[in-house]
């Protein structure tokens, strides 16, 4: 299994919408996403911050993507 990846929020929303997901909603710094199959997730949105290792974790399990995945899409 490979390591998480260290990965800015924009970064982030870039690669999870080439899978597919949507913003729906936007609270303050927290932008709520969601794909047609009912997969949904929130990832705080500070542009330049990296995603800290255990929120990135979360998100990649919310959406039920592997790390390998997720490594792919951002390299694209």
């Amino acid at each position: 299994m490979p390591k998480l990846p260290v990965v800015r929020a924009s970064e982030l929303l870039r690669a999870l919408k080439r899978l597919g997901f949507y913003k729906f909603h936007q609270s303050g710094s927290h932008i709520q996403l969601r794909r047609a199959d009912g997969r949904k997730t929130t990832i705080p949105y500070h542009p330049s911050k990296e995603i800290k290792k255990g929120t990135l974790r979360a998100i990649i399990n919310d959406l039920d993507l592997s790390v390998d995945e997720l490594i792919k899409v951002l390299k694209k």
